[in-house]
């Protein structure tokens, strides 16, 4: 579960795993794709420019029928297209961009601010710091918490069955 403040979430994760690894599973199309989006989502990154000011552009796809199916009776669309606007980057430590909410029916579109930070440690091991805003209400907030809960177990099970895709740390 997520810490929470009055206008953050954080979802923390200690792995096994270089930080060139997580880094690069958070900064490039094929790791991006090996695990975003939460469980039942199939992403497809379309553009990819790591700068500040740089974007994200990727389609998220339902591909399990109960995912299909709430998408369905949320009057939301199956495909989705997604923008993010990189902030900061300081390679290999910290992450930050902002995603624009734009797909919630009835709500115009806004944006949630998102920092990633990995603190490796000299057992080997690496801490991942996740912080994003609140969303606009406290339903959405949930759907984003547990969005990110799902999309978070799909990169430690992939991390789990590659626990030293590199050496380098």
């Amino acid at each position: 579960m997520p810490y929470s403040s009055d206008s953050h979430l954080t979802f923390e994760r200690t792995y096994r795993a270089s930080v060139k690894d997580i880094w690069e599973l958070w900064t490039t199309k094929s790791g991006i794709e090996s695990w975003w989006g939460p469980g039942g989502f199939a992403v497809t990154v379309h553009k990819l420019d790591l700068r500040p000011g740089g974007e994200l552009l990727y389609v998220m796809t339902a591909i399990h029928p109960q995912q299909i199916e709430f998408m369905r009776k949320a009057g939301m669309p199956l495909t989705t297209e997604a923008r993010m606007v990189f902030t900061e980057i300081v390679p290999r430590k910290r992450l930050a961009y902002y995603h624009v909410a734009d797909f919630i029916p009835g709500v115009e579109p806004y944006d949630v601010a998102h920092v990633v930070e990995l603190h490796p440690s000299p057992d080997g091991l690496v801490r991942m710091v996740v912080t994003i805003e609140k969303m606009h209400d406290d339903e959405w907030t949930r759907r984003a918490a547990a969005g990110w809960e799902s999309e978070l177990a799909k990169l430690d099970a992939l991390l789990a069955s590659h626990p030293r895709l590199s050496k380098e740390q």
